[in-house]
C-alpha cells in the first residue's frame, strides 16, 4: 500500500483528498503547516506528497527545496496542489523538482487521484 502525504491547509479540502486517498486504497497522513510538514516527510517517509504552495509555517516551494536538498527523501515525487496559476509559479515549482503542478480548480479529486496513481506507477 503507497503511502500519500498531503500538506494543505483548507480543512475542508484535506478532508476531502483523505477520504477520496483512504477510498482508493492509500494509506494516507497529512499535515496542515508548513514546517510540521517536512517533520512529518522525515519521519514517515512517503511515497508521494500532495503539496500545497500557499502554507503557514513553511510554504511549498520551501518544503519542496527541503525535500531535494535532503538524501534521505529526495526521490519522492512531489506534486503541486495550488490555486496559484501564474506562469512564474508553475515554472518555479517544476525547477525545484516537482513532478507535476496542479491548479485546484482545474481538477477534480478523480483526476488527481489519476495523476498520483500515474506517477507512482513511474517511479
Amino acid at each position: 500500500m503507497h503511502k500519500i502525504l498531503i500538506i494543505e491547509d483548507d480543512p475542508f479540502l484535506l478532508s476531502m483528498y483523505v477520504t477520496k486517498l483512504e477510498a482508493n486504497g492509500y494509506d494516507v497522513c497529512s499535515e496542515e503547516n508548513g514546517e510540521k510538514g517536512v517533520a512529518v516527510i522525515q519521519k514517515e517517509k512517503p511515497d508521494l506528497i500532495l503539496l500545497d504552495i500557499l502554507l503557514p509555517g513553511k510554504d511549498g516551494f520551501e518544503i519542496l527545496e527541503a525535500v531535494k536538498k535532503d538524501d534521505a527523501v529526495k526521490d519522492t515525487p512531489v506534486i503541486l496542489l495550488t490555486n496559484l496559476g501564474q506562469r512564474r509559479d508553475i515554472e518555479k515549482g517544476l525547477e525545484l523538482g516537482a513532478v507535476d503542478y496542479l491548479i485546484k480548480a482545474h481538477f477534480t479529486p478523480s483526476e488527481v487521484i489519476t495523476k498520483i496513481e500515474t506517477v507512482l506507477a513511474e517511479k
